[in-house]
C-alpha cells in the first residue's frame, strides 16, 4: 500500500516572494507565469498540493511539479518552461553569422538597384548565392527566418537612423566662447541695475531663417459657434505667396528684435542687416554678435563692407559646425513658427513680402513674449 504524499517544504527569501507577488498581480505577464506564481504563493502559506490546487483552479498534480521546479531550479526559474530538445536546427551558426554580415551590407554593394535590403529581397538573395558560399542550408531561406535571425542579432538592414558627424576640431574651445558672452550679457545686465558706469555695448543673437512659406487663405475664418464647431474654422483651400527668409537678431541685453524679411539671404542681405544694426545703436557702441558659419557672414563682400566700420564697431562670435542649438535666436524661431509663421494670412496680401509681414506681425503678440518686438524696413 502506498503512503501518504509527505509536504515538500518551500523556503523563499523575501526578494522572491516580493517578485513573485508582483508577477502574480501582474496584468501583462504570459498566463502560466501567473498560475505559477501564484501557486508558489499560496504554497507558502497552505502547504497542501490539493488545498493550492483547488484554490488556483488546477491539478494538485501540476502544483506538485510546480513545486518540484523551484526546489530545484529556483522559484523565478520554475515560472518558466524549461526547454525542450525539440528538432535539431538545420541552419548553422555559421549560415547565420554569413547571414547578418550580407545583411549589414548595402544592396546596391551586391548589384541591386536597391539602397538598402528588404527582408523579402535578403532572403531571395541568400538563396541564390548561400549555396555557392557553402552554406547550403540556406537553399530554401524564408523571408520569416530572416526576420527571426535578425531579430535575434538587432539588426535592421531596412531602416536607416541619422548620426551627427563632428566636423569642428575646436568644438569646445568656440562653445567656451559662445557661453562666456553669455556670462558676460549677465555681468552686464547685473551692472545696470547697480548703475555703474561702463562701455557701452550691445549684444545680438543673430541667424537667418529661409524657406518660410507665406500661405494666405481664400475665405475668412469663422468663430466658434456653440452646439456646431467649438474652434476656429478655416476654408482647407489657400493661396501661396511664395518663399520668404527672415533675417534676425535679439538683443540679449534689452531683448529688442531686429528683423528684416527678404526673398534670399546672401552677402548683400546680411549686409542690409549689419546696416540696419549700425543705424540702430550710438556710434559708440560696440555690437557684439553671435552667428553661425555661413558663407555670407565670411564672405569677401561681408569682409570688405566691415573694413569700412571704425575698428571695435563689429565683432563676431561664431558657434561651433552643427553647434547651432548654442545660438539664442533659434528659440525666437520657434516662437515665430509656433504663433505666427506657421500658420495662414487673415486675408489675401498682395504680394509675398505683404502677406508675409502681414501675418507675422498680426500673429506677433506681446503677450508671447515681452521682449519679441518686430522692426521691418
Amino acid at each position: 500500500m502506498a503512503g501518504w504524499r509527505q509536504a515538500v517544504e518551500l523556503a523563499l527569501t523575501d526578494e522572491e516572494i516580493e517578485m513573485l507577488a508582483a508577477i502574480a498581480r501582474s496584468r501583462s505577464e504570459p498566463a502560466r507565469r501567473v498560475d505559477r506564481a501564484q501557486m508558489l504563493l499560496a504554497y507558502l502559506e497552505t502547504s497542501s498540493f490539493f488545498a493550492v490546487g483547488q484554490r488556483i483552479g488546477v491539478h494538485h498534480q501540476t502544483v506538485e511539479r510546480c513545486v518540484e521546479r523551484a526546489l530545484a531550479y529556483g522559484a523565478l526559474a520554475a515560472l518558466d518552461d524549461r526547454p525542450r530538445p525539440g528538432k535539431e536546427p538545420t541552419i548553422t551558426p555559421e549560415a547565420k553569422a554569413w547571414l547578418v554580415s550580407l545583411a549589414c551590407d548595402k544592396a546596391k554593394d551586391h548589384g541591386y538597384p536597391h539602397e538598402l535590403w528588404t527582408t523579402r529581397l535578403l532572403a531571395r538573395h541568400a538563396r541564390e548565392n548561400a549555396p555557392a558560399a557553402g552554406y547550403k542550408c540556406l537553399a530554401n531561406l524564408a523571408q520569416g527566418t530572416v526576420c527571426k535571425i535578425l531579430g535575434q542579432e538587432e539588426i535592421k538592414p531596412h531602416k536607416v537612423r541619422y548620426y551627427l558627424e563632428r566636423r569642428d576640431a575646436e568644438f569646445e574651445h568656440k562653445m567656451a566662447e559662445v557661453l562666456c558672452v553669455y556670462r558676460e550679457v549677465q555681468v552686464l545686465k547685473k551692472a545696470a541695475k547697480s548703475q555703474k558706469s561702463r562701455k557701452p555695448v550691445a549684444i545680438v543673437s543673430y541667424d537667418e531663417k529661409p524657406g518660410i512659406q507665406a500661405i494666405a487663405t481664400t475665405a475668412p475664418d469663422l468663430p466658434p459657434n456653440p452646439g456646431m464647431h467649438p474652434t476656429f474654422a478655416r476654408d482647407h483651400e489657400y493661396k501661396r505667396h511664395g518663399t520668404l527668409s527672415l533675417l534676425a537678431g535679439i538683443d540679449l541685453l534689452t531683448g529688442k528684435v531686429h528683423a528684416l524679411v527678404r526673398n534670399r539671404h546672401r552677402s548683400r542681405e546680411f549686409i542690409e542687416f549689419l546696416k540696419l544694426l549700425d543705424g540702430a545703436y550710438p556710434a559708440a557702441t560696440a555690437i557684439k554678435l553671435i552667428l553661425d558659419n555661413h558663407s555670407a557672414h565670411i564672405s569677401k563682400e561681408s569682409r570688405t563692407w566691415l573694413a569700412t566700420r571704425p575698428a571695435g564697431r563689429f565683432e563676431f562670435t561664431f558657434t561651433p559646425v552643427h553647434g547651432s542649438w548654442l545660438n539664442l535666436i533659434e528659440n525666437f524661431f520657434f516662437q515665430v513658427c509656433t504663433f505666427g509663421v506657421a500658420s495662414h494670412t487673415g486675408s489675401i496680401q498682395t504680394g509675398a513680402r505683404g502677406a508675409h509681414h502681414g501675418r507675422y506681425r498680426g500673429r506677433q503678440s506681446p503677450s508671447c513674449h515681452p521682449h519679441m518686438v518686430l522692426q521691418t524696413r
